[in-house]
């Protein structure tokens, strides 16, 4: 039977700590919340009563609860008054020597069959519980921000911790209303190893002027479904904390993705900490605002003209080919799809056709609408009958060879002036415009699955790409109803480039048997707020196709933290490539 912790402490009243207060409270269980003097007790109180007045503001807590709540916290300036306390929780800022010195203080005043446990989010809690007389009955309990709404809670153990400990931890945070996954102690445990790898990339993007701040940040949150960009969450988390994170995973992995990029040093040296100080990547109209004001340079006057775009043309008849024929079809374009058979172009039409009527069935669509849009769109074999377009679309197989060949026919036969562009999601584009003698025509549109529901577009650009044409593809795209976002042509553009090195960061931990597939899915869906875990989009992805993107990211930057996982090459050799096949990291094959 697991022990009762009826009585905890709280060292610490910071958004983080205040938080944790209130999530016990709601749980019947009576606090002590202890600051360094009244300055820091009201600041905390203030916190937990602006929280719970919310609640009640928006029907989730009645009035009489909230109450009952804050009357179960009683406040301190002093450690001793957590003499009597079951369990403490620390949760002041991330400093090892004042984490160590904390608990140092609490182990003389504690009784001996009390639990320690920190809050940290990066520091080793093995070194945090040598500083104690009783290493066994120290913990980590990681909750997340904010810790009345986030789910998770990462309990930590170390080599010496009790197992009657971590039961009871475990039991006690369940009570909560929480999701606890138990790991051990390593830099970043789960959610903040894989989370702040992926962050500090996309510092480096913005740092090198790959992309823009708010094209990183919307190509995550409309390619992947992120609940936000990158920077954003950033600027929300802090970047003194996120600095502090990378520096402590770093000292421990070793790993150079982790060491942080020269930027967020600078940032934080200069005060620009994100939504705390007003500004961060972006500025805000205030303290703790989340308000974005724009801070952007005034445009240039140097205006450059798009192309007039009528008439489009399609390569291919698979999924992605089709959706996009139908995209530009809804929006009014004469559509040409050439497909390599009169047979595969009818089979691509009636893909098209089935689309539309789903939509018919559903009443976003008229039968008459879908007619016309139909009407729009002629097949073709040859590749002659793509001579008139003002912009052709290759979006055939992910083969250089077989694109190149594409593009040396579209060379020969469409008109000069007009567009040709590659929907290539990892592929060089340069390398297609290299097939032509237009390079300076030649430009990536990466359209993401299923396109007509997809917003983005990754508008990719060479060193040889014309102005004009990237100013007709940015038109183009806000004339079809979709997003873009723009990049040069690097491997993996944006999203595959940030998305693939986490993913492969997941199989890694996997393979070292640090967690479950299941708890680091649930760890970065609850933790995080993803809308998949990395096991459950590898496997709709297909890991053949990752595993094929790894490898161009790999061979592209050279990087070693880039190399696949070896469990991911195993799996895709073995004939487990996810939900196609049955079998992946989850076996489909099985009834539910």
């Amino acid at each position: 039977m697991a022990r009762e912790f009826a009585v905890v402490g709280v060292v610490g009243l910071g958004t983080m700590g205040a938080g944790i207060a209130e999530v016990l409270a709601r749980g019947g269980v009576r606090v002590i919340a202890v600051e360094v003097d009244p300055v820091g007790v009201e600041r905390g109180r203030a916190h937990i009563e602006h929280s719970t007045s919310r609640a009640v503001a928006k029907g989730k807590l009645a009035g009489d609860a909230r109450a009952a709540l804050l009357d179960k916290i009683a406040y301190s300036t002093s450690l001793a008054d957590l003499g009597d306390a079951d369990l403490v929780i620390e949760a002041i800022p991330e400093s090892l020597d004042r984490k160590a010195s904390v608990f140092a203080e609490l182990d003389r005043i504690m009784r001996q069959d009390a639990v320690l446990a920190s809050n940290t989010s990066s520091l080793s809690v093995t070194r945090i519980s040598v500083h104690t007389g009783r290493p066994g009955k120290v913990v980590g309990l990681h909750f997340f921000n904010p810790a009345p709404v986030l789910r998770l809670v990462e309990v930590v153990r170390t080599v010496v911790t009790e197992p009657d400990v971590v039961a009871d931890v475990v039991e006690f945070a369940r009570r909560l209303g929480k999701e606890p996954v138990v790991i051990g102690d390593r830099a970043g445990f789960i959610a903040n190893a894989l989370l702040f790898g992926y962050l500090n990339h996309a510092v480096a993007m913005y740092e090198s002027r790959y992309a823009t701040r708010e094209d990183l940040d919307a190509a995550m949150r409309l390619g992947c479904g992120y609940p936000m960009g990158p920077l954003a969450l950033l600027d929300l988390i802090g970047l003194d904390t996120a600095y502090e994170i990378l520096e402590s995973m770093y000292a421990q992995s070793r790993n150079r993705l982790h060491a942080p990029s020269p930027i967020l040093k600078q940032m934080v040296t200069a005060g620009f900490l994100g939504r705390k100080t007003g500004r961060g990547f972006y500025t805000y109209d205030g303290l703790e605002s989340p308000n974005v004001v724009d801070d952007s340079p005034a445009p240039s006057s140097d205006e450059v003209t798009a192309r007039v775009v009528r008439r489009v043309g399609v390569v291919g008849t698979g999924t992605m080919a089709t959706g996009i024929v139908e995209v530009f079809a809804r929006k009014g374009f004469d559509v040409v799809l050439r497909a390599r058979s009169v047979d595969k172009a009818s089979a691509a039409v009636a893909k098209v056709r089935k689309s539309l009527d789903r939509q018919v069935a559903k009443g976003r669509l008229s039968s008459a609408e879908r007619d016309t849009v139909l009407e729009r769109v002629s097949p073709a074999v040859e590749f002659s009958e793509l001579a008139d377009c003002d912009v052709v679309i290759e979006a055939v197989a992910e083969e250089l060879p077989v694109k190149q060949a594409v593009f040396g026919a579209l060379d020969a036969c469409v008109r000069p002036g007009a567009i040709l562009a590659t929907t290539t999601s990892s592929l060089p584009v340069i390398e297609c415009a290299a097939a032509t003698s237009r390079p300076q025509d030649v430009i990536g549109l990466h359209f993401f699955n299923p396109a007509p529901v997809m917003k983005l577009v990754e508008v990719v650009s060479t060193i040889s790409t014309a102005a004009d044409v990237i100013a007709t593809a940015h038109t183009l795209c806000a004339q079809i109803a979709k997003h873009p976002v723009h990049c040069t042509d690097r491997a993996g553009f944006i999203v595959n480039a940030l998305l693939f090195p986490y993913l492969n960061d997941a199989v890694t931990m996997l393979e070292a048997h640090y967690a479950t597939a299941d708890d680091i899915d649930t760890a970065m869906k609850v933790g995080c707020g993803l809308p998949m875990g990395p096991f459950e989009l590898l496997d709709v992805v297909g890991l053949d196709v990752s595993l094929a993107i790894e490898r161009t990211l790999f061979n592209s930057f050279h990087e070693s933290g880039y190399a696949p996982a070896p469990l991911l090459e195993h799996l895709v050799t073995a004939g487990r490539l996810g939900r196609k096949t049955g079998k992946g990291f989850r076996d489909y094959s099985r009834p539910a």
